[in-house]
Protein backbone atom coordinates (compact mmCIF):
# COMPACT_ATOMS: atom_id res chain seq x y z
CA UNK A 1 0.00 0.00 0.00
CA UNK A 2 1.36 3.31 -0.92
CA UNK A 3 1.33 6.09 2.18
CA UNK A 4 -1.26 8.56 1.90
CA UNK A 5 -0.34 11.87 0.25
CA UNK A 6 -1.09 14.97 2.34
CA UNK A 7 -0.90 18.26 1.18
CA UNK A 8 -0.23 20.87 3.95
CA UNK A 9 -1.98 24.13 3.36
CA UNK A 10 -0.97 26.93 6.02
CA UNK A 11 -0.15 30.64 5.64
CA UNK A 12 3.36 32.38 6.59
CA UNK A 13 2.35 33.75 9.55
CA UNK A 14 5.61 34.61 10.95
CA UNK A 15 9.10 32.40 11.00
CA UNK A 16 7.81 30.58 14.48
CA UNK A 17 4.35 29.81 12.75
CA UNK A 18 6.61 28.47 9.66
CA UNK A 19 8.99 26.43 11.46
CA UNK A 20 5.81 24.67 13.66
CA UNK A 21 4.40 23.85 10.07
CA UNK A 22 7.39 22.45 9.19
CA UNK A 23 7.70 20.04 12.15
CA UNK A 24 4.38 18.89 11.78
CA UNK A 25 5.23 17.84 8.49
CA UNK A 26 8.27 16.32 9.25
CA UNK A 27 6.33 14.45 11.62
CA UNK A 28 3.87 13.58 9.32
CA UNK A 29 6.62 11.99 6.85
CA UNK A 30 8.12 9.87 10.11
CA UNK A 31 4.66 8.44 10.66
CA UNK A 32 4.61 7.04 7.75
CA UNK A 33 2.23 9.94 5.77
CA UNK A 34 3.73 11.16 2.44
CA UNK A 35 3.35 14.93 3.86
CA UNK A 36 3.84 17.88 0.95
CA UNK A 37 4.76 21.46 1.82
CA UNK A 38 5.75 24.67 -0.20
CA UNK A 39 9.18 24.68 2.15
CA UNK A 40 10.25 21.17 0.76
CA UNK A 41 8.60 20.87 -2.69
CA UNK A 42 8.86 24.79 -4.26
CA UNK A 43 11.94 26.52 -5.60
CA UNK A 44 12.46 29.51 -6.86
CA UNK A 45 11.23 29.94 -10.83
CA UNK A 46 8.58 27.28 -10.10
CA UNK A 47 4.78 28.81 -10.69
CA UNK A 48 2.83 28.83 -7.43
CA UNK A 49 -0.83 28.69 -8.75
CA UNK A 50 0.05 25.37 -10.47
CA UNK A 51 1.87 24.32 -7.80
CA UNK A 52 -1.34 24.43 -5.77
CA UNK A 53 -3.87 23.28 -8.38
CA UNK A 54 -1.60 20.24 -8.57
CA UNK A 55 -1.34 19.22 -5.32
CA UNK A 56 -5.21 20.15 -4.46
CA UNK A 57 -6.26 17.27 -7.28
CA UNK A 58 -3.32 14.68 -6.24
CA UNK A 59 -3.10 14.94 -2.38
CA UNK A 60 -5.53 12.06 -0.85
CA UNK A 61 -6.07 14.37 1.87
CA UNK A 62 -5.72 18.46 1.87
CA UNK A 63 -4.72 19.07 5.59
CA UNK A 64 -5.47 23.35 6.10
CA UNK A 65 -3.56 24.54 8.92
CA UNK A 66 -6.38 26.75 10.74
CA UNK A 67 -4.44 30.05 12.60
CA UNK A 68 -6.17 33.44 12.93
CA UNK A 69 -4.42 34.73 9.46
CA UNK A 70 -5.40 31.54 7.65
CA UNK A 71 -8.85 31.88 8.19
CA UNK A 72 -9.07 35.83 7.84
CA UNK A 73 -6.65 35.41 4.57
CA UNK A 74 -9.51 32.06 3.49
CA UNK A 75 -12.47 34.46 4.10
CA UNK A 76 -11.12 37.12 2.02
CA UNK A 77 -9.98 35.58 -0.76
CA UNK A 78 -6.69 36.99 -0.34
CA UNK A 79 -3.38 35.47 -1.30
CA UNK A 80 -2.25 31.62 -2.17
CA UNK A 81 -5.11 30.53 1.00
CA UNK A 82 -7.77 32.41 -0.87
CA UNK A 83 -6.84 31.29 -4.17
CA UNK A 84 -6.31 27.44 -2.36
CA UNK A 85 -10.17 27.96 -0.76
CA UNK A 86 -11.35 28.50 -4.64
CA UNK A 87 -10.10 25.65 -5.99
CA UNK A 88 -11.06 23.75 -2.62
CA UNK A 89 -15.02 25.38 -2.51
CA UNK A 90 -15.57 24.33 -6.01
CA UNK A 91 -14.56 20.77 -4.98
CA UNK A 92 -16.65 20.41 -2.14
CA UNK A 93 -19.66 22.00 -4.01
CA UNK A 94 -19.32 18.90 -6.28
CA UNK A 95 -19.23 16.40 -3.50
CA UNK A 96 -20.41 17.66 -0.68
CA UNK A 97 -19.74 14.16 1.62
CA UNK A 98 -16.17 14.62 0.14
CA UNK A 99 -13.75 14.38 3.57
CA UNK A 100 -10.82 15.12 1.90
CA UNK A 101 -9.84 18.09 3.59
CA UNK A 102 -8.83 18.05 7.05
CA UNK A 103 -8.86 21.13 9.18
CA UNK A 104 -6.32 21.54 11.82
CA UNK A 105 -7.02 24.21 14.52
CA UNK A 106 -3.98 25.59 15.55
CA UNK A 107 -5.31 29.20 17.79
CA UNK A 108 -5.46 28.42 21.24
CA UNK A 109 -8.79 28.93 22.86
CA UNK A 110 -10.42 28.52 19.37
CA UNK A 111 -12.21 26.38 17.32
CA UNK A 112 -11.49 29.09 14.43
CA UNK A 113 -12.10 27.90 10.82
CA UNK A 114 -12.98 29.37 7.37
CA UNK A 115 -16.42 29.80 6.89
CA UNK A 116 -16.64 27.05 4.01
CA UNK A 117 -15.46 24.73 6.80
CA UNK A 118 -17.32 25.57 9.23
CA UNK A 119 -19.42 21.99 8.92
CA UNK A 120 -16.48 20.13 9.24
CA UNK A 121 -14.77 18.24 12.11
CA UNK A 122 -11.00 19.60 13.21
CA UNK A 123 -8.50 18.20 14.70
CA UNK A 124 -7.43 20.35 18.04
CA UNK A 125 -3.73 21.25 17.27
CA UNK A 126 -4.11 24.32 19.77
CA UNK A 127 -2.30 22.69 22.95
CA UNK A 128 1.29 21.59 22.78
CA UNK A 129 1.34 19.74 25.56
CA UNK A 130 -1.49 17.37 23.88
CA UNK A 131 0.45 16.74 20.49
CA UNK A 132 0.63 13.10 20.78
CA UNK A 133 -2.88 13.14 21.67
CA UNK A 134 -4.00 14.95 18.18
CA UNK A 135 -1.30 13.01 16.25
CA UNK A 136 -2.78 10.23 17.19
CA UNK A 137 -6.08 11.40 16.22
CA UNK A 138 -5.29 12.52 12.56
CA UNK A 139 -2.82 9.91 11.63
CA UNK A 140 -5.83 7.58 12.54
CA UNK A 141 -7.61 9.29 10.10
CA UNK A 142 -4.99 9.17 7.48
CA UNK A 143 -4.39 5.99 7.50
CA UNK A 144 -7.73 4.72 8.14
CA UNK A 145 -6.22 3.02 11.11
CA UNK A 146 -9.44 4.06 13.91
CA UNK A 147 -9.19 3.47 17.31
CA UNK A 148 -12.51 1.48 17.48
CA UNK A 149 -14.41 -0.54 14.45
CA UNK A 150 -17.55 -0.44 13.82
CA UNK A 151 -18.80 -4.44 14.69
CA UNK A 152 -20.55 -6.15 12.41
CA UNK A 153 -24.47 -6.69 12.63
CA UNK A 154 -25.44 -9.89 14.32
CA UNK A 155 -27.79 -12.17 13.05
CA UNK A 156 -31.60 -11.54 13.56
CA UNK A 157 -32.84 -12.98 16.76
CA UNK A 158 -36.51 -13.58 15.61
CA UNK A 159 -37.06 -16.70 13.67
CA UNK A 160 -40.35 -16.91 11.32
CA UNK A 161 -43.44 -19.51 12.67
CA UNK A 162 -44.19 -22.27 10.60
CA UNK A 163 -47.90 -23.37 10.36
CA UNK A 164 -49.49 -21.01 12.94
CA UNK A 165 -52.31 -18.77 12.83
CA UNK A 166 -52.40 -14.86 13.67
CA UNK A 167 -53.28 -14.92 17.35
CA UNK A 168 -53.47 -10.54 17.70
CA UNK A 169 -55.54 -8.90 19.59
CA UNK A 170 -54.63 -5.78 18.85
CA UNK A 171 -55.25 -4.63 15.66
CA UNK A 172 -59.02 -6.39 16.61
CA UNK A 173 -58.51 -9.35 14.83
CA UNK A 174 -59.19 -11.87 17.97
CA UNK A 175 -61.98 -10.57 20.30
CA UNK A 176 -61.03 -11.83 24.20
Amino acid sequence: MNPPRVFVSYSHDSAEHKRWVLDFATTLRNRGIDAIIDQWDLKPGDDLPHFMETQLSTANYVIMICSKKYVDKANAGEGGVGYEKMILTSNLLSQIDNAKIVPVVRQKGSNLRPTFLQTKLYVDFSNDSELEYSFDELLRHLLDAPLFEKPPIGNNPFKPMQNSRPDRTSDGIKRG
